[in-house]
């Protein structure tokens, strides 16, 4: 077995506490910023960053469906790390600045994959899937806090 990583990016036209704000609302404004790959979207603890506990299910592939159950902490400032209880799954989101007035997004996700031929193939395209995932909440995102 071995640790799988996808992650993307993305400059946003907004601060990065404002960024940040919108990404550690999980009780209000996170939810509207998930795909359609997304679905049983809860908030089961707190729901502003740190300490928050959330559910959700994530559709990978149409076949794959992740139970996600996801401890929030706040490890530094402008960060996020998700951690999920249901399997080795960590996604780590940081806001930095990136010049005036912009924002710089990067997501993280790693986990420890499968061994043999079934693993090649999630090492290989998992990734890029749950990449393009992401692409799309970024993208939300942008919308959400580009005003």
């Amino acid at each position: 077995m071995t640790q799988v990583e996808a992650t993307t990016e993305r400059i946003i036209t907004a601060g990065a506490e404002d960024v940040f704000d919108t990404l550690a609302d999980y009780s209000g404004k996170r939810e509207r910023l998930l795909s359609e790959h997304f679905s049983e979207y809860e908030v089961r603890e707190g729901g502003d960053g740190e300490g928050t506990l959330v559910h959700w299910k994530l559709q990978a592939t149409s076949k794959r469906v992740r139970d996600c159950l996801l401890d929030v902490t706040e490890p530094t400032d402008g960060q996020l790390v998700e951690k999920d209880r249901n399997s080795s799954m960590v996604t780590t989101w940081t806001v930095t600045p990136a010049g005036e007035g912009k924002s710089r997004v990067l997501v993280t996700s790693v986990w420890t994959g499968a061994g043999g031929i079934g693993g090649f193939f999630e090492r290989t395209f998992a990734p890029k899937g749950l990449g393009r995932i992401y692409d799309a909440v970024l993208a939300r995102l942008a919308q959400e806090t580009e005003k």
